[in-house]
């Protein structure tokens, strides 16, 4: 076998990392490398990963004293590039459970040029959907029924007609080479959130191949690293819920990922409902904007490369605010109307006649509409658009190794 370095950040999650490493060691046909990153942790994990190392030569550590977190952003490559030995990294989650079976699918399967993700059994915490199996077996450690998955694994689950699809989530594993060939993940967004969508839409610019299989599965007690303030919890009833429940500083930086995520890629995340990235074009736009208010400016800005308002009365306060959250130079991204427009295509409009009709089925919309309707050197109007196109170049595969330094 192709021996496998499972790449595993975590903070402040000893109890469900303590239960990721047994499932490795207990549920693997072969001793494969564990590289671990601890990101500040304070709840004794540095020193239960040092007792292990003492038995456990194939177990790496990368400590980040803190006392700020990085973010499993940065500390997976981290762990990727200074501590995997192995050709194989697998990006694995310390709230998840490796079953029997896994590695020898991954064995099988993995190739360069190609990515396989194995399927997720996740308690009902999120909404079902065909990439995944929706079944309880628990919500945190203490009450995991490991021998009811077993079970499960061994009765129920369909192994009979060899199932893969081709979507792409955690835990993914890849040959190292592959991933370092696009860089790894882009530090724009740590310390989390939205760093997968944005390798995987890389992974498939490079024209990556992704395989999920069905033979091969995890059971994922989801969101531990720091979505939930304090856990999951049950209802009376005992079903599982999450509403309301995630962390400032999550709700915070999943803000902040979501916003850079657009201003990187011109438009929100999408994907089919098998988990495979759809990437729309992303041309060099410029907004002419006119009535803008700062509300208006903030939800706008980041869909274009360039933003004209009639004078620069917003651009202070806005960028005092937004600039700390980004790596992409908002002075250089904002103008008045003095600075003559020098957009591939710039779109004018009166923003104080945006609703949600246009703002949703057009302005949305708008990459997709200028790749299907859209001709270089053309003046055209949709509802209160006003767009003149001098090219239609297409900049998306320019981000396929593109990363923030």
């Amino acid at each position: 076998m192709n021996l496998i370095s499972f790449i595993l950040p975590s903070r402040n999650n000893l109890k469900y990392l303590k239960q990721a490493y047994r499932s490795i060691r207990e549920n693997s046909e072969h001793q494969h490398e564990i590289c671990i990153a601890s990101d500040a942790s304070t709840d004794g994990t540095v020193e239960w990963v040092q007792e292990i190392m003492k038995e456990d030569e194939n177990v790496k550590l990368h400590i980040n004293e803190g006392p700020e977190r990085l973010g499993h952003t940065i500390l997976y490559d981290t762990l990727v590039y200074e501590y995997a030995t192995h050709d194989r990294v697998m990006i694995f989650h310390a709230d998840m459970y490796l079953c029997p079976n896994a590695d020898n699918e991954i064995d099988k399967l993995l190739e360069p040029g190609r990515v396989v993700s194995l399927t997720r059994i996740e308690p009902p915490l999120h909404p079902d959907g065909p990439e995944k199996v929706l079944v309880d077996f628990g919500i945190e450690p203490e009450e995991f029924k490991e021998e009811e998955l077993l079970k499960w694994l061994q009765d129920d689950a369909d192994y009979s007609d060899e199932k893969y699809t081709d979507g792409i989530f955690a835990p993914w594993c890849i040959m190292k080479d592959d991933f370092t060939r696009i860089h790894g993940h882009d530090p724009l967004f740590a310390p989390q959130s939205k760093e997968d969508s944005d390798i995987f839409n890389r992974f498939m610019l490079a024209g990556y191949e992704f395989i999920q299989t069905w033979q091969g599965y995890v059971y994922h007690m989801t969101c531990r690293g720091s979505r939930f303030k304090d856990g999951a919890k049950r209802n009376p009833d005992g079903q599982v819920f999450m509403k309301n429940r995630e962390s400032v500083e999550w709700l915070k930086q999943n803000l902040r990922s979501t916003r850079n995520f657009i201003r990187k890629w011109g438009s929100m995340v999408n994907h089919t409902n098998l988990l495979k990235p759809i990437i729309p074009p992303k041309y060099d736009i410029g907004f002419i904007l006119h009535n803008c208010t700062a509300p208006l400016l903030y939800e706008l800005e980041p869909y274009c490369n360039h933003v004209y308002l009639k004078d620069d009365s917003l651009f202070k306060d806005y960028i005092e605010k937004e600039q700390p959250d980004t790596n992409y130079d908002l002075g250089s991204k904002l103008a008045t109307f003095e600075v003559k427009p020098f957009n591939d295509v710039l779109i004018e409009f009166d923003v104080s006649m945006l609703n949600n009709t246009n703002f949703t089925q057009i302005f949305l919309q708008l990459p997709n509409i200028l790749q299907e309707s859209g001709e270089p050197d053309s003046d055209f109007i949709l509802d209160i658009f006003k767009i003149k196109t001098k090219t239609l170049d297409n900049q998306v595969d320019t981000l396929v190794n593109s990363v923030c330094k």
